[in-house]
């Protein structure tokens, strides 16, 4: 396969549940999803989005109800053989043998790996090798969720997918897998992963996309995200102004009692304005804070927003919709 081609390419992609007769619900509908080699891609997205059904079906773990994908040039699906042996997974929960230690269960999955890595390097990486003599089930949940990351990274794999990886985890704990994250990927390993922490894709992700009701609305860089979403400016007067605020082109002001918050495209020119305003009046504005817009406020506006598709089918089944696999799918040989 052509080293330039995209690691991930999905077209068209749909996942239905349940009957096209009725009774059913499409999770994904008609997704397009590009991902470079070498390139770390964030899945965003509210609950229901379908995020996991997406990842689903790009791991292989289920077929497309419609549309295509690849993996390294390869359908993960029909071609799994093929392509396990150069991907990693780490799913939500693993659902390891609560008996076995921390190494046995990461041994057993190197043994279904071709080229693993040896297993104390694996729960070196994330920072488990203290724990490796561990029953699994007196873990605590950051720490079978390292456990999940290490089994993930076993085999050495050219594409690592990470589903809620850092859910769980205390603050130390999520700023050492946020590391490891980065150095595989300057190692060159390709990277998709879903969160509910828009500070990790922010501090992460070359690139994300903004899932909503099954279909990407928004991707790009955090920068091209939140472009079109307006900066802010707030601070507080000593007392409400006997004269109208100046004219602030392209913002809106708004009041609330001596609270002012003003949002603005133009953020330098307005902030210029604005503190010229208030030298010649002898003006100080208290506790004044001026901010691009954050990942947070496009995500926000974005859920708000975007209108559900139009209803072709019931919705009944949609809080039936299967669950997300709880076994990891190790590599093959």
């Amino acid at each position: 396969m052509n080293s330039d081609s995209p690691a991930v390419q999905a077209q068209g992609l749909r996942r239905r549940y349940g009957s096209t007769r009725g009774g059913g619900f499409t999770a994904v509908r008609g997704l397009d999803l590009t991902v470079a080699r070498g390139e770390l891609f964030a899945l965003l997205g509210t609950n229901g989005a379908g995020k996991t059904s997406t990842m689903e079906l790009i791991e292989g773990l289920a077929r497309p109800t419609a549309g295509t994908v690849q993996v390294l040039g390869h359908d993960p699906h029909r071609e799994r053989a093929a392509l396990r042996p150069r991907i990693g997974i780490m799913l939500q929960e693993g659902g390891f043998p609560g008996d076995l230690t921390v190494a046995e269960t990461v041994t057993g999955w190197a043994r279904s790996t071709s080229t693993p890595r040896p297993v104390g390097e694996a729960l070196d990486l994330v920072g488990l090798a203290d724990r490796a003599g561990v029953r699994v089930k007196q873990l605590s949940g950051g720490e079978k969720r390292r456990l999940d990351l290490a089994v993930a990274l076993i085999g050495r794999p050219e594409v690592l997918f990470l589903d809620e990886p850092s859910t769980g985890l205390d603050p130390q704990a999520r700023a050492a897998v946020w590391q490891l994250v980065r150095d595989l990927r300057a190692q060159g390993t390709t990277i998709l992963l879903t969160t509910h922490y828009l500070e990790e894709a922010e501090e992460l992700a070359d690139r994300l996309a903004i899932m909503h009701h099954g279909q990407v609305v928004t991707s790009g860089t955090v920068p091209q995200v939140i472009a079109d979403r307006p900066a802010r400016i707030s601070f507080e007067l000593p007392e409400q102004p006997a004269e109208p605020l100046l004219s602030l082109p392209g913002a809106e002001v708004g009041f609330q009692d001596r609270k002012v918050t003003v949002r603005t495209r133009e953020l330098q020119r307005t902030l210029t304005e604005l503190l010229g305003w208030a030298a010649e009046r002898g003006v100080t504005l208290h506790g004044l804070d001026a901010r691009s817009a954050t990942l947070e406020e496009a995500f926000l506006a974005i859920a708000a927003e975007a209108a559900p598709p139009e209803p072709t089918e019931p919705d009944t089944q949609a809080r039936t919709a299967p669950r997300r696999r709880r076994t990891l799918i190790g590599a093959s040989r």
